[in-house]
């Protein structure tokens, strides 16, 4: 069997499953011609006809029904052989740790879904972070990269795909001045007590989620600081402040006791995905895509030197049953010829 060539049996695979040659030689982008070659080299190998093809039909014979119930899982796993070792080349196996905060909703999900379904070596797993770290874990090397809030002004981490701009929401309990109303003004917080996040947060984010005046000037109270979301819908739901949140994220966590009011005048609140600086892997350039491509559209960056945004869109890694992906197959098994 010496100079067996992968590419006679990738034509008698697509032959058997389209019984036709125009189709065939369509799905491996060649022509009728080279099909028809291709098959013969094959069948003179084995020393005997795979297929009867008349100008009216291709049907396949006993013995190349036999020959394809063989070939077919050993093709495949000579493909996922290659596949495999192409990922572990490039880093796409294991698993991958994706931090979120409060929860992640389902267009991250349908992200990190594709991720799975893109590279089926390599297992996102999400890990929920504290609402008081929201940078900690990334660079404890606790999760590869991370969800968060904007704004994100930390020198040693990349931002990258900003995406989920959402109007904030103040959750009240119910019960409160503002329940059932159908928004507040961002004037009216002045009235109200903030819950927030408590250290380790950087000033500046957590001023954000509980900014310390409102638009106009005037001083908003101070509500409790809290550690993790649930200590702060607690805090609420026990009539000791408001707090803020995206519109998805106060939706995902409703409960009886607490409510939300739409407010009006206040800055969106913004996603974006981060890692560490000098840390970028093939999975984290994966999750990159996936998560730009299937979150939403491409958003501005806030700052440049932060973006660390480089290269092009990796390789699917899907594995098809035989179409003109398989020319890579046999490029790299081209040393079995």
């Amino acid at each position: 069997m010496s100079g067996l060539e992968i590419r006679e049996l990738e034509c008698f695979l697509a032959l058997s499953e389209e019984l036709h040659f125009g189709r065939a030689a369509e799905r491996l982008y060649v022509s009728q011609s080279r099909i028809s070659q291709l098959l013969r080299a094959l069948e003179g190998r084995i020393g005997a006809r795979l297929l009867d093809r008349t100008s009216r039909r291709v049907r396949l014979t006993p013995l190349g029904e036999r020959f394809l119930a063989e070939l077919r899982p050993a093709y495949d796993a000579l493909y996922g052989a290659v596949e495999g070792a192409r990922g572990e080349a490039r880093g796409l196996t294991g698993v991958l740790r994706v931090g979120f905060q409060g929860a992640a909703d389902e267009r991250v999900m349908g992200a990190l879904a594709a991720f799975r379904e893109r590279h089926p070596g390599c297992e996102p797993e999400t890990v929920e972070i504290p609402m008081a770290d929201p940078f900690g874990a990334v660079r404890g090397g606790e999760v590869d990269a991370a969800i968060v809030c904007l704004p994100v002004e930390e020198p040693d981490l990349v931002l990258g795909p900003v995406f989920s701009r959402q109007r904030q929401t103040l959750v009240v309990r119910a019960g409160h001045a503002f329940a059932g109303r159908g928004a507040v003004d961002a004037e009216e917080l002045a009235g109200c007590p903030l819950v927030a996040p408590s250290d380790p947060a950087p000033r500046y984010w957590r001023e954000f989620m509980a900014p310390p005046v409102t638009p106009g000037g005037r001083p908003i109270p101070d509500g409790p600081r809290v550690r993790t979301l649930q200590e702060g819908l607690t805090a609420v739901a026990a009539g000791r402040g408001g707090m803020l949140l995206c519109a998805p994220t106060a939706e995902y966590h409703g409960r009886r006791d607490i409510t939300f009011v739409p407010v009006e005048g206040l800055p969106e609140s913004t996603l974006g995905l981060v890692w560490r600086r000098g840390g970028e892997t093939a999975r984290i350039r994966a999750l990159r895509e996936a998560v730009a491509e299937l979150c939403g559209p491409p958003s501005r960056v806030p700052h440049p030197r932060r973006t660390g945004l480089s290269g092009g869109r990796p390789d699917p890694l899907q594995r098809p049953v035989v179409d003109h992906r398989d020319a890579l197959l046999a490029e790299d098994v081209a040393g079995l010829r």
